[in-house]
């Protein structure tokens, strides 16, 4: 079980600085602005997933397989289909985020045709998934991974870390957004839940 969690940590602390501001500004001196406009975001995704496969392989290698719980019929149905409403949800989340932008192919694209913009402007998103949470990218994976039927202890674990990271990962991003877009953002986040939705309260008149 320790290694499993040494192994997830790393890969925690790897996502992380590469997605700190100051090494995106080393990288950006080193590739130069153009590759590194076109290249940086699909290289980060790429090595995101690379980096993420050894911590799996050693979850399923160095921890039990113990069951926890399994959900039973007719809850069972329920789950299921609560679970397909968490991959739908993600799809159409990242469709309005604009998936090719998100994964950086279009960067990748546009930069080997030898186009000077690379990205699209950026925007703030408020429809839609994003009416419903402020992190429906994190809500939606934590909707699957949480109404496995059957969860093991390597699955509960990871389940674990990961929501503990989207938690986190949500709070660096918001103070992103809010630096980014100002006021826009501040006011949707008052009206908006943000990693559940759970209606928040309005102030008393």
């Amino acid at each position: 079980m320790i290694p499993f969690l040494i192994t997830f940590l790393i890969w925690a602390l790897l996502h992380s600085l590469t997605a700190m501001t100051r090494t995106k500004a080393l990288v950006r001196r080193w590739m130069g602005e153009r590759p590194y406009a076109g290249l940086y975001r699909l290289l980060y995704n790429l090595f995101a997933f690379v980096t993420i496969l050894p911590v799996f392989y050693v979850m399923w290698m160095a921890v039990p397989r113990t069951e926890l719980w399994a959900i039973p019929t007719p809850w069972l149905y329920g789950a299921q289909a609560l679970r397909l409403v968490g991959v739908i949800g993600l799809l159409i989340a990242l469709w309005q985020t604009d998936i090719w932008d998100f994964v950086g192919l279009r960067q990748a694209v546009r930069f080997l045709q030898g186009e000077e913009e690379m990205s699209l402007p950026p925007r703030l998103v408020t429809g839609g998934m994003y009416a419903i949470v402020r992190h429906p990218l994190y809500f939606f994976s934590m909707l699957f991974l949480w109404l496995n039927p059957v969860m093991l202890l390597p699955s509960f674990l990871f389940n674990l870390l990961a929501t503990g990271y989207f938690y986190a990962g949500s709070r660096v991003e918001e103070r992103r957004l809010a630096a980014f877009f100002g006021e826009r953002y501040v006011a949707y986040r008052r009206r908006v839940p943000g990693l559940f939705p759970i209606p928040k309260r309005r102030p008393a008149d």
